[in-house]
């Protein structure tokens, strides 16, 4: 991460990563393409295959690709579906709409328009939220949902989400990577966070060019009555933590009061790990999240059709 971005490379940002394998430097030959969701176009990616289905909804500034490590651990198994949120990657980026709700719809559209029946769906912060609302505001269409470090907005004392000050630091963070070239991005990730997949660099450096301005625009999201909403939940849930000392978001005592909301919640802490848990521990990660998902009933979920 440039968490201090300076005076930029005059490189071009699709310049190659020297040194870092060849062979990452190629996107995934999955399948792709767009679908028209809750009023607006989405691009995805999906691994494929007559499996369980299982949708991954990505963190802020991320896009679907930068799951590609997860993807491709778990493709064996489920047919994978990598979601490009609003405002993210190749989908489109309205003027608003980017709160917890219209991304819950979005990807409530995305899994009625594909046919989806009762898929696994795993959200990563921002997504995770999303994952999260989805599950209370379409209870039906989940048939488990996986929440990785979300933001704890269901917290009586949580602050309100996008604040102003929030939204300038995060433009500002931005425009740091625009001002460096993708091996320059890399490189510096790299050195920070040295135990992520080097498959994923790539698309995580590429997804921060790609994040519109549109996410950015002054638009306060519509407010949730988190309580009331979860109590529609009814799939199976599982929340990883990690350590918040690393940088990790949700806290013990947070864990605890969503699950004194959703008492069927399942909690697995990932030791060693920050808020990007599935980069900073990734099989301590996967370890978790296909224990829960193989002791799901078959009948939760299924095959598209």
């Amino acid at each position: 991460m440039l968490n201090k971005p300076g005076a930029g490379s005059s490189k071009d940002n699709s310049d190659p990563a020297p040194g870092r394998g060849s062979r990452n430097a190629v996107a995934p030959a999955w399948p792709s393409g767009d679908i028209w969701a809750n009023g607006i176009r989405l691009h995805y990616y999906r691994t494929g295959g007559d499996k369980p289905p299982l949708v991954l909804a990505h963190g802020f500034s991320d896009d679907g690709l930068c799951w590609t490590s997860v993807a491709r651990a778990l493709e064996g198994s489920y047919d994978v579906v990598m979601v490009d949120a609003r405002g993210h990657g190749r989908s489109e980026a309205p003027s608003r709409g980017y709160g917890p709700l219209d991304q819950a719809d979005d990807l409530a559209g995305v899994i009625a328009g594909l046919k989806l029946r009762r898929p696994i769906v795993l959200g990563h912060s921002m997504g995770a939220i999303t994952v999260l609302a989805l599950a209370g505001r379409h209870p039906d269409l989940p048939g488990a949902v996986l929440l990785e470090d979300p933001p704890a907005w269901w917290m009586k004392d949580s602050p309100p989400p996008f604040t102003a000050q929030w939204r300038a630091q995060s433009k500002e963070w931005i425009a740091g990577f625009r001002r460096h070239s993708r091996s320059e991005i890399i490189a510096a990730q790299h050195l920070a966070a040295p135990n992520w997949p080097e498959e994923d660099l790539i698309p995580w450096a590429d997804s921060k060019t790609r994040l519109s301005p549109s996410f950015f625009h002054e638009d306060v999201p519509a407010e949730v009555d988190w309580p009331q909403l979860l109590r529609g939940i009814i799939c199976p849930v599982l929340l990883l933590t990690a350590d918040p000392e690393r940088g990790a978001i949700v806290t013990d005592v947070q864990a605890a009061s969503l699950r004194a909301m959703v008492p069927h919640l399942s909690i697995a802490h990932i030791a060693g790990a920050g808020h990007s848990i599935h980069r900073d521990q990734s099989a301590r990660f996967l370890e978790a999240v296909r224990a829960f998902m193989e002791e799901l009933p078959g009948a939760n979920f299924g095959s598209p059709g």
